[in-house]
């Protein structure tokens, strides 16, 4: 029978396989702390978005102008050399007479960094997801991330940041919401 989990001694080859001595006293505990750490990276495949973004109706009747929240915080690892990449993330939606909680967005983002992706991924379910649980009028999400894979080998340009962004609903065809929401998650 084939074992479905990377274990302890998998890593402990892999630190071989890099030229260490996984029994040296610096790299004893490094395979327990890689198994919990990759098990926390990885930890929004556990995660259902129609249960982070629970909805309510009190107060948001009458609401119809953008709600945005700034600054999320994104940390995830790509899925091309399991290398991080990080930044923040902007969200924003229009109400159809239901809200979220803010707290909720930056769960939102967070479950879909938490797994392996590519950015341009990762910005296409945020939105998706917020548009199709919530069906608000509209949708914006911009991404701002420095990937490691690009700073650290191959082209090797430290502090370049890729942005991505993806609008839906009444932000596609309204220039001027548009604007306003591009104005709104500059930094």
């Amino acid at each position: 029978m084939m074992e479905d989990t990377f274990s302890n001694e998998d890593w402990r080859r892999f630190l071989a396989s890099l030229g260490e001595d996984p029994d040296r006293p610096g790299l004893l505990d490094t395979p327990d702390r890689l198994s919990r750490a990759w098990k926390h990276w990885t930890s929004g495949y556990q995660q259902d978005p129609a249960d982070i973004l629970k909805t309510f109706e009190d107060g948001a009747e009458e609401y119809n102008e953008l709600i945005v929240v700034r600054g999320i915080p994104v940390y995830s690892h790509c899925e091309h050399h399991l290398a991080p990449f990080f930044g923040t993330a902007t969200v924003g939606y229009i109400p159809d007479g239901r809200i979220v909680g803010l707290s909720k967005l930056t769960r939102l983002v967070d479950c879909f960094a938490k797994r392996l992706q590519v950015q341009e991924r990762l910005t296409s379910q945020v939105a998706n997801s917020l548009m199709a649980i919530l069906r608000p009028k509209a949708v914006g999400v911009v991404i701002r991330c420095r990937h490691l894979c690009m700073e650290s080998r191959g082209i090797r340009t430290p502090g370049e940041e890729t942005i991505t962004s993806a609008m839906l609903g009444e932000l596609l065809p309204n220039l001027a919401m548009r604007t306003e929401f591009l104005a709104l998650a500059r930094e």
